[in-house]
């Protein structure tokens, strides 16, 4: 029974087939995980027990086949075994691209998602779990981009978007994007609604007022949340304070007070574009970094979405208070918006997992796709400095990604008594024709490997994927209905709102304009083409 609606909403459930509840899988390899000291090699010519849901044992094939030679067998030799990928920074399926909305920087990018057509929660959902699964990431933080309503809205959706989670099989961390004042811009909406002419901002005063919500009601809905959900072993309920613009320091202490109190992850965006870094230094005459250190809301709990704004004594803090960040490269890229300091980051010890975020470089949520960019975009140029090397990166997309997203010591590794996540991949399809025995394993997997590579995908010992296709739904149908929910003519209703949102664009541009947070860009340096020092 529902705490808040006192309907009865379960989740969908999906145990193990019959029969199925314990099994053997061999593999040519098995990448257990990717700290300094395993093996990049994996261990070969091995075995992995499953028992509901869990990794009873890893061993020689050899031994475990002959120990328990009546468990049904999934795989073979031909395949590499490695912990499922996490996704630690996603919010939605149906891409801005897909939906009519041209690249721009952030600040006058996501004001057109307003007039986006959407599918519904279920096939949204289902449409990105389908690019995650099929390309081996079993496990997702969904950061939901708002609530709107009343909580029996606010319910309905994070039961459709679970339960689609649930159907297809996948793991996932939930939150909901929290915010209480500058909705629109880096200062007080009223202001800038002021500023527009009357059929705008009638269009658009409805919609602000729809999501304008108390912090402790939205922390009441979580805590309701998390005792219906409490008996789920593959989900989890964070929180998810939009960012230090969008949040009030009264807001910022509560969010982090209650997850301190129900032991819960925190995942906050933070310094994605130079102009949110300046927002904090004119506000309040330090970094948004130090702003949250004065409030105590530096902590392990929190995972800072981005950071590619941090400065040195921001990394420090972090540092030292056990934060993790969350990479999002494509998105930095994509947008505009910067690139996170990884290498500092690495070096300060600061974990770092790595997110998605709306869509990588191909406009989907391939995870062997954005491995390879964040590999390659922080390579720098020196001859002796610090990089992250294949299992490095691999590290951040697994082990780290899933401390993340709140399943830390749960997943994200292949060892006994952890779930059973695993992502086999086919070994000749990936060496094809030929790969040195001399080149790690490891390296082979980053480098190589791409979703069309990937066999089988398990989650917590359900079998998820089988010759690379979702089993649990009809993709082909899912796609259909989507397809012929966007192609349908636009409506009158829709046209206006693209008309409303374009016509908001300027006005948006002339007040940040004026609200002291906009400088002269800062290139990306290249090589010797940069600004030269002042001073």
């Amino acid at each position: 029974m529902s705490p808040i609606t006192g309907a009865t909403q379960p989740r969908v459930s999906w145990p193990m087939a019959e029969g199925q509840r314990s099994f053997l899988l061999t593999a040519g390899a098995v990448l257990a995980g990717f700290r300094p000291d395993d093996d990049p090699n994996g261990l070969g010519d091995a075995a992995i027990l499953v028992e509901d849901g869990y990794i009873a044992e890893i061993g020689p094939a050899a031994d475990l086949t002959a120990r328990h030679p009546d468990l049904p067998r999934e795989s073979g030799a031909g395949m590499i075994a490695l912990p499922g990928f996490v996704n630690s920074h996603h919010h939605f399926g149906i891409t801005p691209l897909m939906g009519g909305v041209p690249f721009a920087p952030l600040e006058f990018w996501l004001p057109r998602f307003r007039a986006m057509r959407g599918v519904g929660p279920r096939l949204d959902t289902l449409y990105s779990a389908i690019e995650m699964l099929e390309s081996g990431t079993t496990t997702v933080h969904h950061i939901n981009s708002g609530l709107v309503g009343t909580p029996e809205n606010w319910e309905a959706t994070m039961d459709a978007i679970l339960s689609a989670y649930g159907e297809i099989g996948m793991r996932v961390s939930y939150s909901f994007m929290m915010r209480d004042r500058n909705v629109l811009s880096y200062d007080d909406d009223a202001k800038l609604l002021a500023t527009l002419p009357g059929n705008l901002r009638d269009w658009i005063a409805p919609q602000l007022a729809a999501a304008a919500t108390p912090t402790r009601d939205y922390m009441e809905f979580f805590e309701a949340m998390r005792v219906q959900y409490a008996d789920d072993p593959t989900v989890r309920m964070s929180l998810a304070p939009a960012n230090l613009h969008w949040c009030s320091d009264e807001s910022l202490q509560l969010i982090l007070e209650t997850a301190r109190k129900h032991g819960a992850s925190v995942h906050m965006h933070l310094l994605e574009t130079g102009r949110q870094a300046r927002f904090a230094e004119t506000r309040y005459g330090h970094t948004a970094i130090q702003h949250l250190a004065a409030l105590d809301c530096l902590g392990p709990e929190l995972t800072l979405g981005h950071g590619n704004w941090a400065t040195e004594a921001d990394l420090d803090l972090l540092g030292e208070c056990g934060c993790m960040v969350c990479h999002n490269a494509s998105s930095g890229l994509r947008l505009g918006s910067g690139i996170a300091p990884v290498n500092r980051m690495r070096g300060k010890k600061i974990p770092v997992a790595l997110g998605i975020d709306q869509s990588n470089i191909m406009d989907d949520r391939d995870m062997t796709v954005e491995m390879k960019l964040v590999w390659a975009l922080h390579r720098e140029s020196g001859l002796f400095n610090d990089r992250p090397d294949a299992a490095n990166v691999l590290q951040m997309a697994t082990e780290h990604g899933a401390r993340s997203a709140g399943f830390g010591g749960i997943t994200g590794r292949l060892e006994p008594n952890m779930q059973a996540d695993i992502v086999l991949m086919r070994r000749a399809d990936i060496e094809r024709p030929f790969v040195s025995p001399r080149t790690p394993l490891a390296d082979t997997v980053l480098h190589r490997a791409s979703k069309s590579a990937i066999d089988q995908v398990f989650v917590a010992g359900r079998k998820v994927v089988e010759n690379g296709r979702v089993t649990g739904i009809d993709r082909d149908a899912v796609m259909q209905e989507i397809r012929d929910i966007l192609a349908a003519p636009e409506t009158a209703a829709e046209a206006n709102a693209w008309n409303m949102v374009n016509a908001l664009i300027p006005h948006l541009e002339q007040f940040i304009g004026g609200t002291g947070v906009v400088t002269d860009h800062t290139p990306y340096r290249y090589n010797r083409f940069h600004p030269a020092p002042k001073g």
